[in-house]
């Protein structure tokens, strides 16, 4: 497992650099507000289409919820592109006995109330506008192990190009009341899919002037 990167200069680079491509990239970036409460972690529960999805909240925390940001992301992802581990990036093994010690880390992290944790539990790239959220099981390890002082968000996210050049980037955030402590991955799936969903059906409405 590779752990996030602690350099305090490297992470104001990778936030600003990160920052600064999103504004560069992208015509606008709209999303909701939610409350949370500021005393207990988050975590953040995505859909998971495109490169930039983690990029994407990363400039979310830092706009809403202004937490220490943290993400799981593949092995080879994190080899390949080593500063995310910068921005909070942590790795996980798929199919090894190295999985369980991401998911317990994962878990650690929730404990501390400063701390986000975003997670794509589909477990790898899906359309944009698929219609079906399928989850692995893997996260339901996440919650089983950490303690209750955490809240879960969920974000639906959609890129769209409309009247400009560049993309309109959009994210429906929606602040759960259970914990989901004690359920199972299809209450959890089930529940986001029902987000999921109506997230799909407003941004296929929006009506250009």
């Amino acid at each position: 497992m590779l752990y996030p990167k602690k350099n305090p200069v490297a992470k104001w680079i990778f936030r600003a650099y990160v920052k600064w491509l999103v504004r560069k990239e992208f015509h606008d970036f709209i999303y909701n507000n939610v409350e949370v409460n500021k005393n207990k972690s988050v975590l953040l529960i995505a859909n998971h289409f495109s490169f930039w999805d983690a990029l994407i909240l990363f400039c979310l925390n830092e706009k809403l919820f202004k937490k220490n940001f943290h993400v799981m992301i593949l092995q080879e992802t994190a080899k390949k592109v080593s500063s995310l581990r910068y921005g909070g990036a942590f790795s996980v093994n798929k199919g090894s006995r190295d999985m369980l010690r991401s998911l317990n880390y994962a878990s650690q992290l929730l404990s501390d109330p400063d701390n986000l944790v975003l997670m794509f539990p589909q477990g790898r790239l899906f359309s944009n506008f698929t219609s079906n959220i399928t989850f692995q099981k893997g996260i339901m390890k996440l919650i089983e192990n950490a303690t209750d002082h955490y809240q879960v968000i969920f974000a639906a996210t959609f890129i769209q190009y409309l009247q400009h050049k560049k993309p309109t980037v959009t994210v429906y955030l929606k602040r759960e009341d259970d914990n989901f402590k004690g359920k199972t991955i299809n209450d959890l799936q089930s529940s986001y899919q029902q987000h999921y969903q109506s997230s799909k059906q407003l941004q296929t409405e929006i009506d250009i002037p």
